[in-house]
């Protein structure tokens, strides 16, 4: 496709020329700052967001499903990288600087061809994620990706409908293939849960054990229990019958009376007391 019509027909270039217009309307520390944020702050921003959704998901009982998701959210960004190789060299757009004159262009050097936009694809590819984890953050991730298309457009580096494209992608990678990428994701973080030593990258301390997930120092304690008190000729083990009658010697289980020391001792005694 070779480019885009610079006619104020065509409302893709026209909402180019809007947007990118405050950037020529700005003042420059402000351009340096979107610039910033358009390259690097909004993928830093939700690096950090999944981070925090992470930390907080790890005190739910479903903190193995999760942390699942979150999980597939790097994973499906990456996958729709892929996906947008081929589409990009089919498609074949240049960027709008190429083709039409009076940009206000905050970042040079950009060669590539222009749909889709891989920015606007892996923010929204990770803000999807999110969601599938926790809607909450996935809510915040989903602003995110929004406003890094908005600073695409606003650098003049990417059509409006380079950025559309690149959203519509990422949702697609990440929900059309979320089902099977939990169903493969979530029994590996319930076997995580269970070893001992990566446990707490699944589950915190504060976290309440269930769906199946055994704490493993809970299995311990019982195994320990059941070997101290699950035999029943121990003295712990014995009934409370033979345990008093081996005591004072006033008869064994039997019936029969006691032949020991101390029952035979406290008998005399008995005696000792009527001749009295």
């Amino acid at each position: 496709m070779a480019g885009v019509e610079s006619t104020g027909s065509n409302p893709d270039v026209s909402l180019l020329y809007d947007i990118n217009g405050f950037a020529a309307d700005a003042p420059r520390w402000f351009d340096r700052v979107m610039e910033w944020t358009g390259e690097y702050g909004i993928m830093a921003g939700l690096v950090l967001l999944m981070v925090w959704c992470w930390w907080a998901v790890r005190k739910r009982e479903d903190a193995p499903t999760a942390v699942a998701g979150l999980i597939w959210a790097p994973l499906a960004a990456g996958l729709a990288l892929l996906v947008n190789v081929p589409i990009r060299g089919f498609v074949e757009r240049p960027r709008p600087f190429v083709d039409h004159r009076g940009l206000e262009v905050l970042i040079a050097g950009k060669t590539d061809f222009s749909f889709v936009s891989d920015h606007a694809t892996m923010a929204m590819a990770l803000g999807v994620g999110v969601f599938v984890a926790n809607r909450k953050f996935g809510l915040a991730g989903i602003a995110l990706a929004l406003l890094e298309g908005f600073c695409r457009v606003y650098m003049g580096v990417h059509y409006p409908t380079d950025v559309i494209g690149g959203f519509a992608l990422g949702t697609a990678v990440a929900l059309l293939l979320a089902p099977a990428a939990m169903a493969l994701l979530t029994p590996l973080t319930r076997a995580v849960v269970d070893s001992r030593r990566g446990g707490w990258l699944v589950q915190g301390a504060g976290g309440v054990r269930g769906m199946g997930v055994r704490d493993p120092q809970a299995r311990e304690v019982e195994a320990a229990g059941g070997t101290d008190g699950g035999s029943g000729t121990g003295a712990a083990g014995a009934p409370p019958a033979e345990r008093e009658g081996g005591a004072d010697g006033s008869g064994g289980s039997d019936g029969s009376p006691g032949s020991g020391e101390p029952g035979g001792s406290g008998g005399s005694g008995g005696d000792k007391d009527l001749a009295a």
